[in-house]
């Protein structure tokens, strides 16, 4: 048979080929065929898991934009000092901990 030489950064592979026309039966499963159900699932929902994640995402930022505001605004409100102007009392403020933790 003839030999075949795969590299990458840190390895290297050498395989040889047996034959050319081997069943689809007689093939040993390694764990990386199709048959796989991550593959199976990758293939069939990839597109709406990473369109799900994206959203879910994008809510999650946007509403921890809006709780810090709602936070700093609060502030203002009471009559403490900005945190441009150096003030630090958002720090006592639980809905700008909230909007930072989300």
């Amino acid at each position: 048979g003839s030999l075949i030489t795969l590299s990458c950064l840190s390895h290297r592979v050498v395989c040889q080929v047996i034959s050319s026309a081997v069943p689809a039966d007689l093939v040993q499963d390694n764990g990386t065929s199709d048959s796989s159900w991550i593959t199976r699932l990758e293939n069939s929902y990839g597109f709406y898991i990473g369109l799900g994640l994206a959203v879910f995402s994008s809510f999650l930022i946007g509403s921890s934009v809006i709780l810090k505001k709602k936070g700093l605004l609060r502030l203002v409100e009471k009559g403490g000092t900005r945190a441009g102007d150096g003030g630090h009392g958002y720090l006592k403020d639980w809905l700008w901990w909230a909007g930072l933790l989300t």
